[in-house]
């Protein structure tokens, strides 16, 4: 049965253009696979497992093969817990707005509480080795002003080439990307935008 991680991570919630696509596409490759189930992982609403001293230390002992404590084990259990929800899953759909042109805090959080060695990657004499092989994913990136010749995608897009780089390291290599721009040019370009969006999100999941 196919099984299908959504990753948000704007806090608008129903006002968010990114959520808004990529429940687009969702309902578009759910109706296409009626057995396919979906796990919604909120950033905002979801504990996430601080990668404070204690992660540290759990990560470094398992790294020297040393024992840990009864904190490090707590801590790493919830790790390889979260780990979990994402090699369940066939599919990732990552809903994502620009900020700053990079990504927002908490979604940067996850990444670095959840991609450890043995949980979403291991690495060896030939490199990092990925452990989410055969995935794909789909980056649903809102921008409330479109990347242009004064910052240029190349130079500046630190939101979807972040997220490819991530899927990468860890093992998935077809990454399939939706940009919703100028989400801020008011309500009809806003709703023109999120239209075409969703459009092109059917358009995909008929073909992913």
């Amino acid at each position: 049965m196919p099984h299908l991680l959504h990753i948000q991570s704007s806090p608008r919630q129903q006002r968010s253009a990114s959520i808004e696509v990529a429940q687009a596409f969702i309902d578009a490759w759910t109706t296409q696979r009626p057995q396919a189930s979906v796990d919604t992982l909120d950033v905002w609403t979801t504990p996430l497992p601080e990668f404070d001293g204690e992660a540290l230390g759990a990560k470094y002992a398992a790294l020297e093969g040393t024992p840990r404590s009864t904190a490090q084990l707590k801590v790493w259990a919830d790790i390889e817990a979260l780990g979990q929800r994402f090699h369940r899953a066939d599919l990732i759909v990552i809903s994502v707005p620009m900020w700053n042109f990079g990504i927002p805090y908490r979604l940067k959080h996850l990444i670095d509480a959840v991609s450890q060695k043995d949980v979403l990657f291991t690495f060896d004499e030939r490199g990092l080795l990925g452990l989410l092989g055969g995935r794909k994913a789909v980056v649903v990136a809102a921008r409330g002003v479109a990347l242009g010749e004064n910052f240029p995608a190349s130079e500046f897009d630190h939101q979807t080439s972040y997220l490819k780089m991530w899927a990468r390291m860890v093992g998935i290599t077809e990454v399939h990307t939706l940009e919703v721009e100028k989400t801020l040019f008011g309500p009809e370009a806003d709703a023109a935008s999120r239209a075409n969006g969703k459009a092109q999100a059917a358009r995909l999941a008929s073909t992913i």
